[in-house]
């Protein structure tokens, strides 16, 4: 699989919609998740923290409409295990693994999103170490009355490499699902350079809030990033 520059594919695809980035850069374990929005609801949003993880939050409380969709957790953490999803399995996940069960039994208990005509589909990370697995649910082809789950584990990743991983193919409407396995992209620079990267490669008109994490395998030391565009 060819190895893609993530600015150059975000800045190429106006409508990504939710993104997860896992891999390793050197000593670090690398994390990052994006939301975008089209709507006034979808754009009112902002990341805050929550204990070791992250949440999502109405920016002006009197805009908000149906938080169904838009409120949840994207990130949490459990026995040095972080789980990242762009909705409520995030706790699915966290559920079945505090009772020893595995990613792959929680997400085969989902499915998209009831977000019709789009089915936005439900991705979803876990990384332990510098291993880690990603997951994509989709509706079969924008057919609601069938859902395809997606697997995939990456053990002892390279430095400098991580996999790519997004709701949309591309913006559209009714928006079409991603298609394919993670796209391998290039992790280059310290977790500074490597959110900027990523936020100035956002589309400026649909971004909304920006999540990094870098884990030190080696010294256990967690740097986190949080951008958000309302300020």
């Amino acid at each position: 699989m060819q190895i893609s520059d993530i600015s150059k594919e975000l800045k190429n695809n106006s409508y990504p919609g939710r993104g997860i980035i896992l891999g390793r850069n050197g000593d670090c374990a690398v994390i990052a998740y994006f939301i975008m929005g089209r709507s006034e609801n979808s754009r009112n949003r902002v990341f805050t923290e929550d204990g070791d993880g992250i949440k999502t939050k109405a920016f002006d409380e009197s805009k908000m409409k149906d938080p169904s969709l838009i409120i949840y957790a994207p990130v949490r953490v459990l026995n040095g295990c972080t789980i990242v999803t762009n909705g409520d399995q995030t706790d699915t996940i966290y559920d079945f693994m505090q009772k020893g069960k595995t990613f792959e039994d929680a997400l085969r208990t989902r499915e998209f999103e009831p977000d019709e005509p789009n089915y936005t589909p439900r991705i979803s990370g876990v990384l332990s170490g510098f291993d880690y697995k990603l997951s994509i649910l989709k509706s079969a082809e924008g057919n609601p009355a069938s859902v395809r789950r997606y697997f995939y584990e990456y053990t002892a990743p390279l430095s400098g490499q991580g996999h790519f991983i997004h709701t949309y193919k591309t913006d559209g409407n009714p928006i079409p699902s991603f298609e394919g396995e993670p796209e391998l992209v290039k992790i280059e620079g310290d977790i500074d350079t490597f959110t900027k990267c990523i936020w100035d490669s956002l589309n400026a008109d649909n971004k909304v809030s920006l999540f990094t994490r870098y884990i030190n395998i080696k010294t256990g030391e967690v740097q986190t990033r949080i951008v958000n565009k309302n300020k």
